[in-house]
């Protein structure tokens, strides 16, 4: 069989850091990344044109391809416009709820005090590409900081001879402001530094392979990034009342993605445990990319567990902090109260991940390795900063003058102290 069933009481240390410790890979090509990096910061579209030829096996003219993403737009089957423009139109109104508003208020006599937002000017897009089709990573990198109000939005893509149409086109539908085709670890220097060709940018986000990852690592500090993301994962938590069928369905699905994918079902019961994996293993046969799904099945960080108790089992999934999460339970919504780290979560049979993938109108770009723990998946916050406005009078100033002098003091930072008892003692005088 594949996948195995699992008690987590019996994992051993190693299991615990196979399932808990995930992490991209990237330290095995970092110093070739960094060499990539270094290339096309001091030679431009020269190394941007050298690297592609080398790893994509592809002679790039221009390297900007806007126009070409117009014409795939007004090109490509109806039915397949259709379904970008829906899944675009979903996204943006769920990332139109998330825009913030500014505000400010009068907390006491005295002391206004305010927020305010204001989008990033410049933010770069990666979208993986080549010879696959990856639409809907288009509009979820592009369609929030659209959103947003960002002013010029560059989308890098890999080339191949025979660009993916159906890519390009969800790029124009999704509103970037240029495209570029170039991909990996030279793309994201690229964006990261600007060459001839590409503008450079604030900020880079979305999703790549562990080259890709491991060039964000190397220019986070020049320009920020969303997070260092590693191969797809989810967790379903299923109880007793779970058709093993759909439990199934979502591991094989996120097994395709990638052979590192970890894909885990933990379930107090036992019967169900032992139907997922049966039915796992059945159906992987019958799936077009069944070596990918094998190989993922058999990564370490994969398997079917069996949990002593629902409370053990939350416990599990907490710690995991699974990028997506599917609860299939009678009570899903007692469940998702008792787990506070997951990137996306997915409730009930008639939820599965792939809606949040395409088009339900959530964003499939989200942490991984445990990334959930301390941060969320990609939106309108992602592209945008905050001020903080105060405003004292006064009075207001008063009221506070005696804190904000002992404190400076106390810290020996006189200058601090001198520049309120200077304002205090102007309106004394007056």
């Amino acid at each position: 069989m594949t996948i195995d069933v699992q008690p987590i009481a019996d994992l051993g240390p190693d299991d615990r850091v196979a399932f808990f410790e995930r992490d991209a890979g990237i330290e095995a090509v970092r110093e070739d990344v960094r060499g990539i990096v270094d290339r096309v910061r001091t030679e431009g579209d020269v190394a941007v044109r050298e690297f592609t030829s080398e790893f994509d096996g592809v002679e790039v003219g221009n390297l900007e391809i806007t126009d070409d993403c117009e014409r795939a737009y007004d090109e490509i089957d109806n039915g397949i416009r259709a379904a970008i423009e829906t899944a675009a139109a979903n996204v943006r109104e769920f990332h139109e709820a998330q825009l913030p508003e500014d505000w400010r208020r009068e907390f006491d006599t005295g002391r206004e005090l305010g927020r305010r937002f204001r989008p990033l000017e410049r933010v770069g897009v990666y979208v993986p590409g080549g010879s696959a089709a990856y639409p809907s990573s288009a509009i979820m990198g592009v369609v929030p900081a659209v959103v947003a109000g960002v002013d010029h939005i560059s989308v890098v893509t890999p080339p191949a001879d025979d660009l993916n149409p159906v890519t390009l086109a969800a790029i124009h539908a999704a509103g970037a402001d240029a495209v570029y085709s170039v991909g990996g670890a030279q793309a994201v220097a690229g964006l990261a530094y600007g060459t001839e060709s590409i503008t450079s940018v604030q900020k880079i986000v979305g999703p790549g392979n562990k080259w890709v990852t491991a060039a964000k690592a190397e220019v986070r500090g020049d320009v920020e990034i969303d997070f260092l993301a590693g191969p797809s994962e989810v967790v379903v938590v299923a109880d007793e009342t779970a058709d093993p069928d759909l439990v199934a369905a979502e591991l094989l699905a996120q097994a395709e993605h990638d052979p590192n994918a970890s894909v885990v079902a933990v379930t107090d019961d036992e019967a169900t445990a032992e139907a997922v994996a049966a039915t796992v293993d059945e159906r992987a046969g019958e799936r077009e990319r069944e070596g990918v799904i094998r190989a993922a099945l058999e990564n370490d960080a994969s398997g079917v567990l069996r949990a002593r108790s629902m409370s053990e089992a939350i416990l599990f999934t907490e710690s995991y902090a699974p990028e997506h999460l599917s609860i299939i339970a009678a009570d899903d919504e007692a469940l998702l109260e008792r787990i506070d780290s997951a990137g996306s979560v997915f409730l009930g049979p008639n939820t599965p991940v792939a809606a949040g993938d395409y088009a339900s109108g959530t964003n499939h770009v989200l942490p991984t390795n445990g990334g959930a723990r301390v941060s969320g998946g990609l939106s309108v916050e992602t592209f945008l900063r905050s001020t903080t406005v105060q405003r004292l009078s006064s009075e207001g100033l008063a009221d506070l003058g005696e804190t904000i002098t002992t404190l400076a003091d106390a810290e020996g930072l006189e200058a601090h102290a001198e520049s309120v008892r200077t304002r205090l003692e102007d309106d004394a005088a007056e």
